[in-house]
């Protein structure tokens, strides 16, 4: 069963929330929401993904941040309780969304080991 959520779990900024409508308005997608997901894990912790869809399944939870109906499945709910979405325009980095999670922990592992497999600098 769809579930909307009444505590606001995902703050969106405004600067990400006029991101978000011009994407939506600029290429038709009315009626469209973001959804934020886990898109993999590492040594620096959990990443986030976000698309635009209108596919709501029953598992998901739905609610509103700042004018955006914002979708997360059952998943990822739990890395994103208290997360904040802003959108910076850096200019020597460009523009982009940034998804700060109080939950996005790092992995931890015993002394000596890395569960990326070296892909990273872990610090025993």
């Amino acid at each position: 069963m769809l579930e909307e959520l009444d505590i606001q779990t995902i703050t969106v900024s405004p600067a990400a929330s006029n991101a978000i409508s011009n994407i939506i308005r600029e290429k038709k997608l009315e009626g469209y929401a973001l959804r934020v997901f886990v898109s993999g894990s590492g040594c620096g912790g959990v990443n986030f993904g976000m698309a635009l869809e209108n596919n709501i399944r029953n598992e998901d939870m739905t609610f509103d941040a700042n004018g955006v109906k914002v979708v997360v499945d059952e998943v990822s709910i739990v890395y994103l309780h208290g997360a904040h979405i802003d959108f910076v325009n850096d200019p020597d980095r460009g523009a982009g969304f940034i998804v700060d999670s109080p939950n996005a922990h790092a992995h931890e592992h015993s002394e000596g080991e890395c569960a990326c497999g070296g892909s990273c600098s872990c610090n025993n």
